[in-house]
């Protein structure tokens, strides 16, 4: 018989596989009805850095697909970037890289 004041001990839930701590992640930037095409364009060029024709590319990806990946890079760089996309007013989230990406 067991002692009702005994805790039940469950499996530590924060321990991950190393492969899963090592996987990349991606920021996914969603199509929104309020931001602008060229504001778009303009966030990508001025926090990524990226050129005006890689910047306009993701935008239409953003507005004719209705998402893009626009970064991938470990889980902490991509949280940053998804903060900074909500900063700038843009809808994204920061999503784990599957094999289809």
């Amino acid at each position: 018989m067991s002692n009702p004041t005994t805790p039940v001990l469950e499996p530590e839930v924060a321990q991950r596989p190393a492969e899963d701590l090592a996987r990349p992640w991606k920021t996914v930037v969603f199509n929104d009805p309020v931001n602008l095409m060229s504001y778009v364009s303009y966030v990508f060029q001025s926090y990524f850095g990226y050129s005006a024709e890689k910047a306009h590319k993701l935008m239409l990806e953003v507005h004719e697909n209705g998402r893009s990946v626009v970064a991938t890079g470990s889980r902490e760089a991509m949280e940053r970037d998804t903060q900074a996309m909500h900063e700038f007013g843009l809808w994204a989230a920061c999503q784990p890289m599957t094999g289809s990406d």
